[in-house]
Order: C-alpha cells, then sequence, then structure tokens
C-alpha cells in the first residue's frame, strides 16, 4: 500500500460522485417538467403509488430526489400525506436500479465480442464520446442535456474503474481483508458504517456503488456486507429528512419522518430477519461466500422489495406515528395558502417544477388584483365599505404573495442552468411588480369612491356613463394582459398597445368634457381633484399592462431585450399597419360608445399626435 494507491483511490469515488451527481441532475433537468404531472396522479392507492415511487425514482436516479419533490407537492397541497406513502416505499426500491447497472463489473466477455460492449471499460468511453458529441453538436433541442446524462454515466463508470483498480492493489495490503472481516463478526458496527457512509455521500445508491467497487478485490463475504448495505438506508434517509424539515410545512416535515420510520423499521425488519434464518442453518452456503457486484445489488435488491412487502399494509400505522411526533402548528389560514406553499425549496433542482410554483402564484396576483379593479370601479357608482374593507384585505394578501414570490425567485435564480429556464424567471421577475401595482391602483381608487362618500359629493350622471366608456377599455386591455401572460400569447400582447393609446385618448377627451361640465354648473367643482386622479389611475393601469405586454414579447423575442423604447417608438410612428388597423378598430367601437352616450363632440387628433409613450415604472 503506497499514497498513490490511496489518491487514485479518492480520484476514482471523487469521478464517480460526480458522474452520479451529473447523471442525475440531468435526468431531473431533461424530465422535471413531467414529475409533478405523474406524482400528481397518485390516489389513495397505496400499490399505484408504490409503483410510481419506484418508476420516477429509476428514471432519475435517486431516491432522495423523489422524496424530497413528494414533500414539496405535499406541503403545496397537490398530495396528501398518505398519498406520498406509497411514494415513499417505491422511492426505496427504485433507487437499487443503479446498482443493478453497476453489476455490469461482473460481465465476463472472454467467450464474446458483443458482450465486451456490455463491459464498464466499454461503456464508459463510448457514453462520453456521445455525450460530447451531442454537448458540441447540438442536434436537436435537449441534445445538451441528453449529452450530459451520457457524459455523467461514462465518468461514473470511470471512476467505478478507477476505484477497483485502486482496491485491488490495496489487496495486497491486508488492510480490506481486515477491515471486513471485523465487520463480518459485528454486524452492529457494520450497520453504523454503512450509515455514515451514505450520510456522508448523500446517496445510497453512491454508498452500495463503493460496496460494489470493494467486492473486485474478491475479499467480501456476505457475512460482512449485509448489515452495512441495511446501514445504508438509515444513513441516505436522515439527509432526505434535513432537506424536507428546511423551511416546509408540518406535513412535508413527515414526509421525511415517514421516511426514517420506515427504514427504521426496514432496518429492523432485515437484521432480525437474516439473524433468525442464520441461526436456523438457512444461510450456512451463503454466509461466508464471496460476493461480487452482482450479488450485492441483488442483495440490496431483495431486502428492498420483501421490506416493501411486509411495510406496504402498514403505512396507516406510520402515518398516524408521524402525526403524533409533528403537532400541526396553529396558524391564521389564508385562502391562498397552497398557492404560496408551492413555492418550496425543495423544488431548485427541478426548475420545471419551481418555476410552475411562480407561475401559478403570479397569476393569483394577476387575478387578484383585477378583481379588486373590477370591484372598486363598482364603488365608484355605489360605495359600499364592506367591498371595500375587502379589497384592502386582497391587497394584503397581494403584497404578502409578491414579497414571498419574489424572495423565492432570487433564492431560485443561482440554481437556473439553462438559458430558457433564466429568460422564464426574468419575465417574471417583471411582471410581479407590476402585477402588485395593479393592485394598489384598485386601492387608489377605492379610496376616491370612499372620499366622495365622505365628503357627499357624487359625480354626474353624464361623467359616470363616460367612466363606463374607459372602464370598459381598461377591462379589454386586462383581458388582453392576461392571455398575453397566461398563454405567452404574443398576438395578445400586441393587441395592448393600441387599446392602451385609445385609453389614452378616451381620458384626454373625458378631462375636457368634465371641465366643460363644471363650467355649466353639471359637475360638481369639488369632484375635480378627484376626477383627475382617478384619470391618473386608469392611465397607469393601462401602462401597467403595456409593460407586461412587453414583457411578454421580450421573452418570445429575446432581441427587444436591449430595445424596448425603440419597440414602443416603432409602433406609435404611424408606419406599423397591424397597429393603425387595431387602433383604428377599437378606436371606433369605443368613441362610438361614448358618442352613442351623449358624450361631447371631439375631433381625433392624428395618430403621432394622440400617440403617447407609456409611463416609466
Amino acid at each position: 500500500m503506497d499514497v498513490f494507491n490511496v489518491i487514485s483511490l479518492l480520484g476514482g469515488l471523487a469521478m464517480f460522485l460526480y458522474g452520479m451527481r451529473l447523471m442525475g441532475d440531468s435526468l431531473k433537468e431533461n424530465s422535471s417538467g413531467t414529475l409533478r404531472m405523474v406524482l400528481g396522479k397518485v390516489t389513495d392507492n397505496p400499490i399505484k403509488a408504490f409503483l410510481l415511487g419506484v418508476l420516477v425514482t429509476a428514471l432519475i436516479q435517486s431516491s432522495t430526489a423523489t422524496i424530497v419533490i413528494t414533500a414539496g407537492l405535499v406541503s403545496a397541497g397537490l398530495l396528501t400525506l398518505h398519498q406520498s406513502l406509497g411514494i415513499i416505499v417505491g422511492a426505496n426500491v427504485g433507487t437499487t436500479v443503479t446498482g443493478q447497472i453497476i453489476r455490469l463489473l461482473d460481465i465476463d466477455a472472454s467467450g464474446t465480442s458483443v458482450l465486451r460492449f456490455f463491459q464498464p471499460s466499454t461503456l464508459a468511453p463510448i457514453a462520453l464520446i456521445i455525450g460530447v458529441l451531442l454537448i458540441m453538436s447540438k442536434l436537436f433541442k435537449n441534445s445538451k442535456s441528453v449529452g450530459s446524462i451520457a457524459v455523467g454515466f461514462g465518468i461514473l463508470f470511470s471512476g467505478l474503474l478507477n476505484m477497483t483498480g485502486a482496491v485491488n492493489n490495496l489487496a495486497g495490503s491486508g488492510i480490506i481483508e481486515k477491515l471486513f472481516a471485523g465487520l463480518g463478526s459485528n454486524p452492529i458496527l457494520g450497520y453504523i458504517t454503512g450509515a455514515g457512509v451514505a450520510f456522508v455521500l448523500q446517496s445510497s445508491s453512491a454508498a452500495v456503488g463503493i460496496l460494489q467497487a470493494f467486492s473486485a478485490t474478491g475479499m467480501l463475504a456476505f457475512k460482512s456486507i449485509y448489515a452495512v448495505i441495511v446501514g445504508i438506508y438509515l444513513g441516505d434517509c436522515v439527509t432526505t429528512a434535513i432537506v424536507c424539515s428546511i423551511g416546509a410545512q408540518p406535513d412535508a416535515r413527515r414526509v421525511g419522518l415517514v421516511n426514517i420510520l420506515l427504514n427504521l423499521g426496514k432496518s429492523a425488519l432485515v437484521l432480525i430477519v437474516v439473524t433468525i434464518i442464520h441461526k436456523a442453518g438457512l444461510l450456512d452456503g451463503l454466509w461466508d461466500k464471496t460476493v461480487n457486484s452482482g450479488m450485492i445489488a441483488n442483495t440490496n435488491t431483495v431486502f428492498n422489495l420483501a421490506a416493501a412487502a411486509v411495510l406496504l399494509p402498514m403505512l396507516g400505522l406510520f402515518e398516524k406515528l408521524t402525526y403524533k411526533m409533528i403537532k400541526d402548528e396553529p396558524v391564521k389560514e389564508s385562502k391562498y395558502k397552497p398557492v404560496v406553499d408551492a413555492l418550496n425549496p425543495v423544488f431548485f433542482n427541478t426548475p420545471a417544477l419551481a418555476l410552475e410554483s411562480c407561475y401559478n402564484l403570479l397569476r393569483t396576483v394577476y387575478q387578484t388584483a383585477r378583481g379588486n379593479i373590477e370591484k372598486s370601479f363598482g364603488l365608484l357608482r355605489s360605495y359600499d365599505p364592506a367591498v371595500h374593507k375587502e379589497i384592502l384585505a386582497e391587497e394584503e394578501e397581494i403584497d404578502s404573495m409578491t414579497d414571498r414570490v419574489s424572495k423565492y425567485m432570487v433564492s431560485f435564480l443561482p440554481h437556473l442552468q439553462i438559458q430558457n429556464h433564466v429568460s422564464i424567471l426574468n419575465q417574471y421577475y417583471k411582471v410581479i411588480s407590476e402585477f402588485e401595482r395593479l393592485g394598489d391602483h384598485a386601492v387608489n381608487i377605492s379610496n376616491h369612491a370612499a372620499t366622495l362618500k365622505n365628503n357627499g359629493t357624487v359625480f354626474s350622471a353624464a361623467a359616470l356613463s363616460e367612466l363606463g366608456v374607459l372602464e370598459k377599455v381598461i377591462g379589454k386591455i386586462l383581458d388582453e394582459t392576461d392571455l398575453a401572460f397566461s398563454k405567452r400569447d404574443i398576438e395578445a400582447a400586441g393587441r395592448i398597445e393600441p387599446l392602451v393609446q385609445v385609453a389614452s385618448d378616451l381620458i384626454a377627451v373625458l378631462k375636457r368634457n368634465h371641465l366643460k361640465r363644471m363650467s355649466t354648473g353639471e359637475c360638481n367643482v369639488y369632484a375635480d381633484s378627484i376626477f383627475s386622479d382617478l384619470m391618473v389611475e386608469f392611465r397607469r393601469i393601462a401602462d401597467v399592462c403595456s409593460n407586461v405586454g412587453v414583457a411578454t414579447m421580450v421573452r418570445v423575442r429575446p432581441e427587444l431585450a436591449d430595445h424596448e423604447h425603440l419597440y414602443y417608438e416603432s409602433l406609435h410612428s404611424g408606419d406599423d399597419k397591424a397597429f393603425n388597423d387595431a387602433y383604428d378598430k377599437a378606436y371606433k367601437e369605443y368613441f362610438a360608445l361614448l358618442k352613442n352616450n351623449g358624450s361631447t363632440e371631439h375631433e381625433k387628433a392624428s395618430l403621432p399626435e394622440a400617440a403617447a409613450l407609456p409611463a416609466e415604472n
């Protein structure tokens, strides 16, 4: 034994762990968009949940990731704790797939050239070649992600081969034989060793893989490794429970706790059964037998499958136990709690899920703000203090949700590796402040309505009629804004700006008409300042929607990012036919309504004169 063998062993371990992480992260990145959909379809059938847990974990190569995602879905209210239990058991079985892949080390290709392609010494360079070609060539949309999976696979096996070579060199020193001989005579020590290694590596698959690499020395017996394998289960689930508990709701913490309880139950079950069978003499042919990579993989799989068969009928007991150990927190419930709780940091490693959580909350903020705007319009005609109170209460919710999602997005950004995801998050970060402003304008309008009521001042019938036309335009602008953001519809985004211009023209006409009515005594002079302030609020609502429309345009057409002002100028220059046609159509429609309502005659300004760039926000 010398220092170079140790360096080679540690270097191989580093490659193995990095390859596993790269492959797993790339698999999650490439498939995370389907995870919520798949896991969200779980019913109260524990067998179906178990199978889903197995399949998802086999796909993303990480039981920790599956269970953490499940905890996030439970926290968001998309799954119940009861539904998650089968997934947890399945995840622990699904993670054994990695060991079955690593058993390719045992392939003997001496008799055929075909089998040589399945040996790690051949698979590793092939996977690396394919991966690098895919990353460099960008043959298809997800070429880089698929290439990263292949590279991770190649690095994993390269590291495994390096470890195998290093432990074979160490075999002659007698250290490995003494180490595992001691574990064979003391299963408790083996159990603790397995738990410690898995906890440090934060991966049961990696810990089992290392054990498989050591089996290449031909010095590992079944009696030395079975307790180590069982200990690995506990070490891995402790890490998972810690991750599930960070900033989580009680049910999410229960997911991590039930994983620990299930693995403790599995450990006790396996250790007791193996001890009884061994004492009965039924393991005499296996006890001192030298194990290879395949036998370790099979032992791991059999232990997990047998434990799952025993524990699945007992899931209700484990569920009740977690409720006794983790009490519900007394909190004031908000009707928006589920969508806020979905902003869970556990989704940071599965960006599609985190982005979907952000999207759902942004949609909620927009719909709430729009609802407040519509209520505030109603207050201008018939003031109701109860409705005003509802608006203020909803505004508090809007502010709280905005604060939560803004902080969440800032924390989420460093975890993004794909430019498309960064672009999506940039758009979300821009529009959330705009949506929050919509809520502010609704509050301002409702406060003006309260002032009118308190002062005993009313608008004339003509003023209210004209306000109704302006409200219709604003409503249409809000419709197009909703469609543009929710569907990423650039056509709807393009229809916003002509309507904003028409709203601006209407505001100019309404202000002139209001001034004429005051001069004739038709409108109360004391309402003048409030009417003017309302025109400002309406204009700012339109401006907010304009900004959201442009943010949607930039999301689809990134080249506009640095030229937003020029984009506005091109629209308002009079040379954009689509804009001109949409503007003329909307102008005729809404000014016809204004005329039918008895509005004062006015002269339409030419487009460049009537146009005004949206205010900077």
